[in-house]
Parts: structure tokens; sequence; C-alpha cells
């Protein structure tokens, strides 16, 4: 899912970008682990120790990212004032709901 932002608009976590490119990577490889533990028949409970860590490490990940967003996109909202706050706290709590569902 995406939204569009205004022309020339920077995300909340741009100035992260990179550490979070990183991140990312570091979970992928967390992932390609697990494909290899399956692929050698490793133990089920071994498995799943490493599911619970990437699950862990994505929650984590998209915390910070929320945070990010409350912090740049919401309060930029909040400051310009009108109807965009209202879309934007919608919009976070949604996301919110979301990571709590998962």
């Amino acid at each position: 899912m995406t939204t569009t932002t205004e022309a020339g608009a920077t995300h909340g976590y741009h100035k992260q970008k990179d550490e979070h490119l990183k991140r990312l990577r570091r979970i992928e490889g967390q992932i390609r682990g697990l494909q290899r533990m399956v692929d050698e028949d490793t133990y089920c409970i071994d498995i799943l120790t490493q599911v619970s860590a990437s699950t862990k490490a994505l929650q984590s990940f998209a915390l910070q990212l929320l945070e990010e967003h409350l912090r740049h996109c919401v309060a930029d909202a909040a400051l310009k004032g009108g109807d965009e706050i209202d879309a934007k706290v919608d919009e976070a709590t949604k996301a919110i709901g979301r990571l709590l569902r998962t």
C-alpha cells in the first residue's frame, strides 16, 4: 500500500534511511537463515526460536518507523493545521491497529 505525498516532501525516516536499510538487510539475513535451517532439517524448536527473533526484529523496526512518522509527518501536519492533521492521526491510528494485530 502506498500513499501520496506532496511533491518534494521527505518522509520521517529519510535521515535514518541508510540505518533502516542496514537493519532490513540484517532481517533478510535472518529469514535466509530460516530457509537454510529448514533445508538442513534443523530441529523444529530451534527454527521456532529463530522465527521469534526475526518477528521481534521486524516489530522493532516497525515501531521505530512509526515513531519517526509521529515525530515528523504527524507533527508537521499539526503545525500546518487544517484537515491534514486529522488525516495523519487517522493514518497513524490505523497503522497502530495493524501492528497490534500482528
